[in-house]
C-alpha cells in the first residue's frame, strides 16, 4: 500500500490505519490474527486507546516481534496529570513496546475538557514530559467537536488531530482540514464508514481518496474488511456518475437520520443525556454488548425521564428526528439483549 506523510511529525504511514475499536467483540486469538492480517496487507497506523477494554493488549500480542516500522497511537481521557501517567504506563505495558509514536488526547469535545488538558501542570505538560523521556514521540487530540478541533489545531500544542469524517459528515472538509493542512497538523479521519453506518465502502474510500493528504482509519472487525478497503485504496479514485447519484441518496437519506455529535442538543430539561443516546446504535454494532450495558446503564435509566417536549430537536442543527431515533436505539439495544438471553 502507498503510504503518506502525517502532518508535521514526519511519520510515513499506510494510506489507511487500523482502528481498534471492533477486535473487542472478538476472541483474543481472532482479534490477533485480524490485525496480523492487516499488517500482511501493508497497514502501518495501528490505533487503539486505554479504554478500548482489551484493544491494546490484543494489539500487543499481534506486533510481538514486527514492531519495526509500525506507528502505534492510543490515547487517554484522562484529565489530570497523575491519571494520564496511569494511563501511558499500562498503554506501554499492554503494547509491549517502550515508545508510543503518537500519544492523543481521547474525545476532547468541551471547553472545561480541553482546558483540562492544556492547565499548567496537567495531563498536555506531562505527555511533553514523556516525549522528552522517550516514551512518546508525538502528541495529538481527537474530538467530535468542530469548535475543539479547530481551537486545537490553532493552538500549535498538537501534531496531529482526528475528527469524524466520511461523505455524510463531512463538515471538516469546510474549514478544519485546510486549516490542519495550513499548519501541517496531521490530519486522522476517525468514521470513515460513519460509525457503521454506510456499508458501501467503494463509495466511502472513493470519497477519502479526494483528500489524499488525510489518514482514514476505519474499525477493522475482518480481515475482508480491510481486504476490501486496501484494493479501494490501490484502484482509480474517480467516481462515476451513478456512484455520485447513489452517495447523493445516501446523504439525503442518511443526513436526517446521522448523528454528528456535535452537542448542540443539550442540556435536556429534564436531565436526558441526549448525545448519548443518539449514537447508542453505533456503540452497539463497534462494542461488545457487556461493554455498553456497563457504560450505558445510568443513560438508559435516564431515557425515561424524556417528556417528549422537543427541545432538543429546536436546537439540533441538522433537523434529526432526536425522539423518535432516541426510542429507535433503546428498543435495539432491549432487542440485542433479549437475542443474547440476557434480562431486560
Amino acid at each position: 500500500m502507498h503510504k503518506i506523510s502525517l502532518g508535521q511529525t514526519g511519520l510515513s504511514v499506510s494510506a489507511v490505519g487500523f482502528g481498534g475499536i471492533p477486535i473487542q467483540r472478538l476472541s483474543e486469538q481472532e482479534a490477533i490474527e485480524v490485525v496480523g492480517r492487516c499488517l500482511e496487507l501493508g497497514v502501518t497506523f495501528l490505533d487503539t486507546a486505554n479504554g478500548y477494554t482489551t484493544s491494546e493488549e490484543r494489539i500487543g500480542k499481534a506486533i510481538a516481534g514486527r514492531r519495526e516500522g509500525l506507528v502505534l497511537a492510543t490515547k487517554t481521557q484522562a484529565r489530570d496529570a497523575a491519571g494520564a501517567a496511569q494511563h501511558l504506563a499500562l498503554s506501554l505495558e499492554r503494547l509491549g513496546v517502550k515508545t508510543i509514536d503518537l500519544y492523543q488526547f481521547h474525545c476532547v469535545s468541551s471547553n472545561e475538557d480541553y482546558e483540562k488538558v492544556i492547565a499548567s501542570g496537567g495531563p498536555l505538560d506531562f505527555v511533553s514530559g514523556a516525549r522528552a523521556s522517550g516514551q512518546v514521540n508525538h502528541i495529538g487530540l481527537t474530538s467530535h467537536s468542530l469548535e475543539i478541533a479547530l481551537r486545537a489545531v490553532r493552538s500549535g500544542y498538537f501534531e496531529t488531530i482526528m475528527f469524524p469524517f466520511n461523505f455524510i459528515a463531512n463538515e471538516a472538509a469546510q474549514e478544519l482540514i485546510p486549516l490542519a493542512l495550513e499548519r501541517d497538523v496531521g490530519f486522522i479521519a476517525m468514521k470513515p464508514l460513519a460509525g457503521g453506518a454506510l456499508d458501501n465502502a467503494s463509495l466511502a474510500f472513493k470519497y477519502m481518496r479526494r483528500f489524499p493528504q488525510i489518514l482514514p482509519i476505519p474499525g477493522v472487525e475482518r480481515a475482508e474488511e480491510m481486504e476490501e478497503i486496501v484494493a479501494i485504496m490501490e484502484q482509480p479514485a474517480q467516481l462515476t456518475s451513478e456512484e455520485q447519484a447513489t452517495m447523493e441518496r445516501m446523504r439525503s437519506e442518511l443526513g436526517n437520520r446521522f448523528c454528528r455529535r456535535c452537542g448542540y442538543c443539550e442540556p435536556c430539561p429534564n436531565g436526558v443525556p441526549t448525545q448519548a443516546l443518539m449514537i447508542l446504535d453505533s456503540m452497539i454494532k463497534r462494542f461488545p454488548l457487556t461493554v455498553v450495558s456497563a457504560n450505558y446503564a445510568q443513560a438508559l435509566d435516564a431515557a425515561e425521564r424524556c417528556t417528549a417536549c422537543g427541545e432538543c430537536e429546536d436546537k439540533c442543527p441538522y433537523g434529526l428526528p432526536i425522539r423518535e431515533m432516541i426510542q429507535e436505539h433503546v428498543d435495539l439495544y432491549h432487542t440485542e439483549r433479549a437475542q443474547a438471553g440476557l434480562a431486560r
